[in-house]
């Protein structure tokens, strides 16, 4: 079969690999129906994160279970399903606790026992404690707001979670790429009065209003603090997204809190220092880390399938996994805010 492999910074490639096959009896064999390109590939892509050259990547797909280890009891062959950035048993403390981003026996999708998403087809391990099937095969329309909801949209969905949004809010989102717009459309289904994005890019800034942000600001740093300070009467948000992960997204998050707040974060840290002393002097708490998509997904499935949100409009490029590597190009330039391979 073909996936895509990396190789140096800059150097992805569609490569024939060899076909996934079931080893343990709690494992899934899926063909892959859509998949897409993450905001944190981009980090190995660029040189940011070290490679092993020829490695899989790609961690978010959804497809069609077409065999079943012997052990399997909660998707059967010919299931649609979605497949969580991280394999979960389900059944350490952690995934009982609802944090399988964290199970004690944690396979990372992309990695030497989980087939990337960015190919045709994927093996996938703990199958009951990670798939989670539609109660049909969904229309095609529904594909890329399901796809969402193995990262993006979970992970924004965590990001709000974490900050305690909470009716009549006002929250700020920092970061516009897809998971600060699902982060957004998290804030407003939480019910959220304001919703602020902080977004300089037109085409991102449509997505937002769309999603439910009542207010854009274009500006960054001191610039960015001070108009949501004027827009708060000098008090602050109710509750900071923090949807990047360098120091100066948590800079601006943290700037922008009210006293009491808390700072969802999960854009994955890079070179950040943690205001230690504004978030004591401010009583501002930090909460967030890795989202545990998996615990949200059938609540967020439910609002897909319903027609209650629409977070795949983050997919503003799509194209055949024979171009994955314009898909990469694409988002790297920022002529796309996330790409949809079809295999």
């Amino acid at each position: 079969m073909r996936a895509t492999t990396i190789h140096a910074p800059f150097d992805v490639r569609l490569s024939e690999v060899p076909d996934p096959v079931i080893e343990d009896p709690t494992d899934a064999v899926i063909e892959i129906v859509a998949g897409c390109i993450c905001g944190s590939d981009l980090w190995p892509y660029r040189g940011e994160n070290k490679i092993t050259p020829g490695s899989r990547i790609g961690h978010e797909y959804v497809g069609i279970v077409r065999e079943v280890g012997a052990d399997v009891r909660t998707v059967k062959p010919g299931d649609f399903v979605v497949t969580p950035f991280v394999a979960s048993d389900g059944t350490c403390p952690n995934c009982l606790a609802g944090y399988q981003s964290v199970c004690q026996n944690i396979v990372g999708i992309g990695g030497p026992r989980a087939d990337g998403g960015q190919g045709e087809w994927a093996k996938v391990p703990y199958a009951d404690g990670t798939l989670v099937a539609t109660p049909d095969v969904p229309d095609d329309a529904l594909i890329p707001s399901l796809l969402t909801l193995s990262d993006v949209m979970g992970t924004g969905w965590h990001a709000a979670r974490a900050a305690r949004v909470e009716p009549g809010h006002t929250v700020v989102v920092v970061g516009d790429g897809a998971v600060g717009l699902c982060g957004v459309l998290s804030a407003v289904r939480m019910g959220a009065e304001r919703v602020v994005a902080l977004s300089r890019h037109e085409s991102r800034q449509k997505i937002a209003k769309e999603f439910g942000a009542t207010h854009i600001i274009a500006e960054r740093g001191d610039a960015a603090r001070d108009a949501v300070l004027e827009l708060t009467d000098g008090v602050g948000a109710d509750a900071v997204l923090e949807c990047v992960g360098t120091d100066q997204s948590f800079k601006t998050a943290f700037a922008v809190a009210r006293a009491g707040s808390t700072v969802g974060f999960v854009g994955v840290p890079h070179g950040v220092e943690i205001p230690i002393g504004r978030m004591f002097g401010k009583n501002v708490g930090l909460a967030g880390g890795v989202a545990p998509v998996r615990a949200y997904l059938p609540e967020l499935m439910a609002d897909v399938l319903a027609g209650e949100i629409n977070p795949g409009l983050v997919f503003d490029l799509e194209l055949p996994l024979a171009d994955v590597a314009e898909g990469y190009k694409a988002m790297h330039e920022r002529r796309a805010i996330k790409t949809l391979l079809r295999p």
